[in-house]
């Protein structure tokens, strides 16, 4: 049987514009071929990602999986729709601004959280001084630590307010909303090298227990992949993320193109 979830309808907000990452700058961005900066695929994610904890609620942030894959940017300013459609349990999302497909995704609800191991990542360190980008910077089979972060008090609203979050459950109960464990996912990226323009084309994600609200976030990331695509290098990384160095809170994959190929604007 097939169920229609309400649709999430929010105003986009692009977060990054003074960011390292200069395909958040609007000028930037042109020379690529966009038509401005790009909203930041993490915070795509974290729209999509209020239709399965609507659903599910806490349960979701404690054992959920969902996928997306990013196919045409969100601009700042623009209204998105976040649509979705469950059958026999898997929720297909989708999500279109200025009536084009943007990014889709699927989530589900597993039984129960699946069993990882802290000791089967290695824990490293980022590096103490970043070097500019290259092949050897993400090289396969690499390890790659994060600086710790974390959102707590106003930092926490603040985000919630930035990615247009309404669902009143992170505040209530004190939650960490799971976009914040795709932002330590990116960091990876930017704690060991220094980038240029760069965008995140899709990711995967295994909730493993529900963040708190003010938890020390931190990533164990290995290189999975580091291959060149039609212009295009991509870096696949297999991570968990971890809460106070003890809780694992999400065993992500994570794909960018950390040296996309540069055209003339369309």
């Amino acid at each position: 049987m097939t169920s229609r979830l309400e649709t999430y309808r929010v105003q986009a907000y692009n977060t990054a514009k003074l960011s390292e990452n200069k395909m958040h700058d609007d000028t930037v961005a042109k020379r690529y071929g966009f038509s401005g900066g790009l909203v930041p695929g993490v915070d795509v994610m974290a729209y999509m990602m209020h239709l399965p904890v609507a659903k599910w609620g806490r349960a979701f942030l404690e054992r959920g999986w969902i996928e997306a894959r990013f196919i045409k940017p969100v601009y700042d300013g623009e209204a998105t729709e976040v649509s979705g459609e469950e059958r026999d349990g898997l929720l297909s999302i989708q999500v279109e601004s200025r009536g084009q497909l943007c990014a889709t995704g699927t989530a589900s609800l597993p039984a129960s959280a699946p069993l990882v191991s802290i000791s089967d990542f290695n824990e490293v360190a980022a590096i103490a001084e970043r070097r500019p980008v290259n092949e050897l910077s993400y090289q396969l089979g690499k390890w790659l630590g994060t600086m710790p972060r974390a959102w707590a008090g106003e930092a926490a609203q603040e985000y919630l307010s930035d990615v247009r979050e309404r669902d009143p459950i992170y505040e209530a109960e004190g939650l960490g909303h799971p976009g914040l464990l795709q932002r330590v996912m990116n960091k990876v990226l930017v704690d060991n090298a220094i980038l240029g323009p760069w965008i995140h084309v899709g990711s995967r994600m295994q909730l493993l227990s529900a963040a708190r609200s003010g938890d020390e976030l931190t990533a164990r990331a290995k290189v999975t992949g580091n291959y060149e695509k039609k212009g295009h290098r991509f870096v696949e990384l297999d991570a968990l993320v971890i809460a106070n160095g003890r809780t694992p809170l999400a065993h992500c994959q994570h794909i960018a193109i950390y040296q996309p190929r540069e055209q003339a604007a369309a």
